[in-house]
């Protein structure tokens, strides 16, 4: 790996964790990712389940982790399983994870090869009463293929029908969301990345640039920075398509005199930042960009200031709607007849601001949670409105992300410039 992992210290207290979650005489099986093919013999980059990432730090195919904390044998109560590898593997594919390496990531003592799963399971099993399956339950998630956790859950309920059968997923959306001080220090290198990417366009950008060369500029030096890359696919929307929220064929020119909207951030062992900037392609500001702009940016920092311990998300997306409602009275872009007149269920400020201020983030960018429980310190979210107006040909969206503290937040992307001033100073030094 290109990164600097956490300390074993993290997965061993995740797992401490999940332990206090399982009812007793519970086995728990979590399932690496499969590597996904493409066409011909070719296939996509592994991107490894990020529950059992979670509690083992083990960035590998053909992973397994076993956790039973009530069996007998005390070597046996979490037990990881890995690829074995051998000559052949070493030459076409590389290094892959030694017992010993993976001991001292993890935390984990007991490591077996994954082709000894079956045997140690089915003497797990005989003690266990209830079974733990993982599954991908993201409100959001798209599950037309079948995952390795799938395919387990399929033949265990055949294998061993008659235990009692139990969802992983509600406990990953309980413990994931609220950071350890390492993933926390974790998701600031990935800020401090992307950070380092959007001062180097500041000094790149103007008319006649494509996106897709501005694009290749952050690649650059995300990698550089020891990143894998994206920490998600990259949207460079200069001109109308700064209105259409997930346009990223970053394919065009960019004009004199339109607002070049970039959301793209950087990943760092897995921890994902997010963040979107808004910049004119020519260095300045027209008078109704710099007004939109400061109306954005001012409902970012008023729904900032509103994420507190107790806080309901949907409730607090709901009270943002209303500071967006003022802003757009203000810009002119909605007036006191259309609030007067609106459904209730589709708010006149929904023309010009349709989608949520906030989401969990974290391993995945859209990160798991739950949006009608009370947020905590140690979550982390972003805080994303924006305005959109495709008949003055430019939208407006500016994000940060932020940890949820006692009395307040901590900006992770406090550095990364976002005051129209500011930006404009830098793309013009």
């Amino acid at each position: 790996m290109r990164y600097t992992p956490p300390s074993k210290q993290l997965y061993i207290k995740n797992r401490a964790k999940l332990v206090a979650k399982l009812a007793p005489k519970s086995v728990a099986v979590f399932n690496s990712n499969d590597i996904m093919p493409t066409n011909a013999d070719g296939v996509m980059p592994f991107k490894q389940n990020n529950d059992l990432l979670y509690f083992t730090g083990i960035d590998q195919e053909d992973t397994i982790l076993l956790v039973m904390p009530d069996y007998p044998v005390k070597s046996q109560r979490e037990v990881l399983f890995l690829k074995e590898t051998n000559p052949h593997i070493a030459i076409w594919e590389g290094h892959k994870f030694t017992k010993e390496e993976a001991r001292a990531l993890s935390g984990v003592e007991t490591v077996y090869w994954v082709s000894e799963f079956e045997q140690v399971l089915n003497g797990l099993m005989v003690e266990a009463e209830h079974v733990y399956i993982n599954s991908n339950e993201h409100t959001r998630a798209m599950l037309e293929v079948e995952t390795k956790d799938d395919r387990f859950s399929k033949w265990c309920h055949q294998k061993y029908p008659n235990h009692n059968y139990k969802r992983s997923a509600p406990i990953m959306h309980e413990l994931r969301p609220v950071k350890d001080q390492e993933e926390i220090e974790m998701l600031q290198v990935a800020c401090d990345i992307t950070e380092a990417g959007f001062r180097r366009i500041l000094k790149f950008v103007k008319p006649g640039v494509n996106e897709y060369e501005i694009e290749a500029e952050y690649l650059h030096e995300f990698v550089r920075s020891k990143s894998m890359g994206f920490a998600y696919q990259p949207i460079i929307a200069s001109g109308l398509d700064s209105c259409v929220l997930h346009y990223v064929e970053n394919r065009k020119n960019c004009k004199d005199g339109d607002i070049l909207l970039m959301d793209v951030a950087a990943e760092y062992g897995n921890y994902n930042a997010d963040m979107t900037r808004a910049i004119p392609v020519n260095g300045r500001f027209t008078d109704r960009q710099r007004a939109v702009y400061d109306a954005v940016l001012r409902v970012k920092n008023e729904a900032t200031n509103m994420l507190r311990p107790g806080t309901i998300i949907n409730d607090y997306n709901k009270e943002v709607g209303l500071v967006m409602e003022k802003e757009l009275l203000g810009l002119g872009l909605i007036d006191k007849t259309d609030i007067k007149n609106q459904d209730s269920a589709n708010p006149a400020f929904r023309k010009y601001f349709m989608h949520g201020t906030s989401h969990f983030l974290g391993l995945d960018v859209h990160d798991v949670g739950n949006f009608y429980t009370p947020i905590t310190e140690g979550m982390v979210f972003t805080v994303e409105p924006g305005i959109y107006i495709p008949e003055e040909n430019f939208g407006i969206r500016l994000e940060d992300n932020v940890v949820i503290e006692k009395n307040g937040v901590l900006n992770l992307m406090q550095n990364i410039p976002i005051e129209a001033d500011e930006i404009e100073t830098l793309m013009n030094a």
